[in-house]
């Protein structure tokens, strides 16, 4: 049975400590291509957060409103960008899709968080503070969002 096509709206999710260590992983379908957590929305009328809590969970194994990680800790920094699919991903949307509207999301976890990645779509995970991290990713929207977390987070709590 052929998979419906993907909704071409998604999340991003920047995973970090209070030491702004940032949580990326790297693809098993594109090898060297690290990134944070992503990903689109299962239905039309999904909510965000909601794409946001079950993906961080198939992704990394991390559950959003377990005891040491709230759902107040995960956090829609209300900011969205609209990009162009790679042609090598474009199969897997409806026919003429060509650009995904993004969600930014950051959510804090402890330090020493265990992560379990799903195999068939992770292959590896590093925690590294945040600079570093971002100049590993292979988007620039995604290394774009982990720069920015000092000062969302800064702004957040304010």
């Amino acid at each position: 049975m052929q998979k419906p096509p993907k909704i071409p709206e998604s999340v991003l999710v920047v995973i970090h400590t209070p030491q702004l260590e940032v949580l990326i992983i790297e693809r098993a379908d594109r090898p060297g291509f690290w990134q944070s957590v992503t990903g689109s929305k299962d239905r039309l009328d999904e909510p965000l957060a909601e794409t946001a809590v079950r993906e961080v969970g198939e992704e990394t194994g991390i559950v959003v409103g377990s005891r040491g990680v709230p759902h107040a800790a995960l956090v829609d920094w209300r900011h969205t960008i609209e990009y162009e699919i790679y042609p090598v991903w474009r199969y897997r949307y409806a026919s003429g899709v060509t650009r995904n509207t993004e969600h930014w999301f950051s959510l804090e976890v402890p330090h020493g968080t265990p992560v379990t990645l799903a195999p068939r779509e992770h292959i590896a995970y590093l925690w590294l503070p945040y600079e570093e991290a971002a100049a590993k990713c292979f988007s620039s929207s995604n290394r774009e969002a982990i720069l920015q977390l000092p000062d969302r987070l800064r702004g957040a709590r304010v």
